[in-house]
């Protein structure tokens, strides 16, 4: 947290600045426990639904579901975080989680599955999306100067991604607690309670938080002004990139490297624990790629090689070329992560950045909650390699409207040194 303390006032407030580092340390731990919970979740979920009998096509539709939902209850949290203590509204989101696990592993019908899917926050992407994640946002850029709020957003990704990483290893467990005699299907419900676990860790780190911490992170009522034109470009073309993800969305790649190569649950885990700890050290990378060349260049000249390798995974010939070229797609696709959000705030005022932080992030979730059900469908045809291939278009055409809209609108710490 050096980066955080920097940035709070250094004589006549050290209780306050104590103060400031405990809610933050907070907030990164519940992120922690939600991004681990997240990390097993997207494996095992699909593989728990394949064990109760559903098809790609249907566990498409349960993903979509999970993430339109997830699209309507931040918007909603916008227009009631307002109206609203915050500390309660997070401790809420955290309970809806351990809610969420409880209730999953004993759906069987496909109606029930899909309404706990969508009121719940099983989130099938282990982007950077979620109810919680707008708030979280809002209160890190208002602790962090200017020259240092893309580094703090880096760490905010790196822990975020550690956790993913460590919960996507997590996902062997089912394998390991069949090998001392439980059934496949109670050991992958096993993980789904351990998901609830996981909510209510949250619940305890949001219930620390003071009121009053919240009180100020609370968005104002007039929520976007003189950058409203800004913002809603933006958000139209992050939902282009969020549309063209959800096609690859990581319970989709898992399902799909199930059913092409016959990959076990065990070599899943290890392979999205290596492209987790692979985004997560990308992080550090795009800050220090940002202070050189830019958040807007650093943001398309790493995505556009990252695409390149995903079509190119779909026609590659065996599983080990697939592996390796995804892998390197991980090491550069999420480095707009913390680049994207860090221009997000840097280029609206202080007053707008809550509104901001909803407004670009509830188009990505609805545009991503589209994508799910057609890749599913792809899924089960011939051309199971479909969805990569659009993806990586559709991403491509996103960096170049990006960069050719924004190369001239600057944050002011490029604006500095220009």
């Amino acid at each position: 947290m050096d980066v955080l303390k920097t940035s709070i006032a250094p004589t006549g407030r050290t209780d306050e600045a104590a103060a400031r580092r405990r809610d933050l340390r907070l907030i990164l731990a519940a992120r922690a426990a939600r991004n681990f919970g997240d990390g097993f979740a997207v494996i095992i979920l699909p593989a728990y639904l394949s064990a109760v009998g559903y098809q790609p096509a249907q566990i498409g539709v349960v993903a979509t579901a999970a993430l339109a939902g997830s699209a309507l209850l931040t918007l909603c949290v916008g227009y009631l975080a307002p109206r609203f203590d915050l500390r309660n509204l997070l401790i809420a989101g955290a309970l809806l989680m351990a809610v969420t696990g409880l209730t999953m592993p004993n759906a069987h019908h496909l109606v029930l599955i899909l309404t706990i899917a969508f009121i719940g926050t099983m989130n099938p992407s282990t982007g950077d999306m979620g109810v919680l994640v707008p708030i979280e946002h809002t209160v890190l850029a208002r602790e962090a100067a200017d020259a240092d709020r893309t580094r703090v957003f880096a760490r905010y990704s790196l822990i975020g991604a550690i956790a993913t990483s460590g919960g996507a290893l997590a996902a062997a467990t089912p394998d390991l607690l069949r090998t001392i005699g439980i059934g496949a299907q109670p050991a992958l419900q096993a993980m789904l309670y351990l998901y609830a676990v996981l909510g209510l860790f949250g619940v305890a780190c949001y219930r620390a938080l003071p009121r009053a911490v919240h009180g100020e992170a609370r968005p104002p009522v007039a929520a976007l002004g003189q950058s409203r034109r800004v913002v809603y470009k933006l958000a139209a073309l992050f939902s282009i990139d969020a549309f063209a993800g959800g096609f690859v969305v990581q319970s989709l790649v898992a399902l799909w490297l199930f059913q092409r190569f016959g990959l076990s649950l065990s070599a899943a885990s290890t392979f999205f624990f290596g492209t987790s700890v692979l985004a997560a050290f990308s992080f550090p990378a795009a800050a220090w790629l940002a202070r050189r060349i830019g958040l807007i260049n650093t943001m398309v000249y790493t995505h556009v090689p990252s695409s390149l390798c995903l079509i190119a995974a779909a026609f590659a010939p065996n599983l080990v070329v697939v592996l390796a070229l995804l892998l390197v797609r991980a090491a550069l696709s999420q480095m707009d992560v913390p680049t994207r959000t860090s221009y997000v705030m840097a280029v609206v005022t202080p007053q707008e950045r809550p509104a901001a932080a909803s407004v670009t992030t509830v188009p990505r979730s609805l545009a991503a909650s589209l994508s799910p059900a057609l890749a599913g469908l792809m899924l089960g045809t011939p051309y199971s390699g479909l969805p990569f291939v659009i993806c990586g278009a559709l991403k491509i055409v996103y960096d170049a409207a990006l960069l050719l809209s924004f190369r001239h609108i600057k944050p002011p710490e490029e604006r500095e040194t220009a």
